[in-house]
């Protein structure tokens, strides 16, 4: 596995609450050329919870990239979101929602707020794994990111 652009292992968090397609993400990513490091967290609240170092997520990593679903238990993905984004030190991480929702609504809030891409999750094994696989190329391999603060 190589290194990404960072030059370190991409710190990758997971805001999903399915195992199912938890699974398929690691699976996908531990395929991938770029060595990462995945952290999962299943709900909205755990996810802030990880972003601002908070209760048992003190230690947690800040990371290079957020893959958010929208439907998520205590806290949903859209409120996540736009609380990322309004929070000056978060806002700069990039987010892309990796969900199931196709409607036009999901489409257009998200973008309002900022959302960094949205992507609808296929339904297959083969086309999650290389949407997977075209997220973590895109973002680590291509594009140049903020350096950590």
């Amino acid at each position: 596995m190589g290194t990404s652009k960072l030059g370190r292992p991409a710190e990758i968090l997971l805001v999903e609450d399915n195992r199912g397609d938890v699974e398929l993400t690691r699976e996908a990513l531990e395929d991938a050329k770029v060595s990462n490091r995945l952290h999962v967290v299943q709900d909205g609240v755990e996810a802030m919870e990880f972003l601002r170092r908070q209760g048992p997520h003190a230690a947690a990593p800040r990371p290079d990239l957020i893959l958010l679903d929208l439907n998520l238990p205590r806290k949903d993905g859209r409120e996540v979101l736009a609380e990322i984004k309004a929070d000056d030190d978060l806002r700069v991480i990039p987010v892309v929602v990796l969900t199931t929702s196709k409607a036009d609504e999901d489409i257009m809030k998200s973008y309002k707020h900022h959302v960094n891409s949205y992507i609808t999750k296929p339904v297959d094994f083969a086309g999650f794994t290389k949407v997977v696989k075209s997220i973590e190329c895109f973002w680590f391999s291509v594009v140049v990111l903020p350096s950590k603060t």
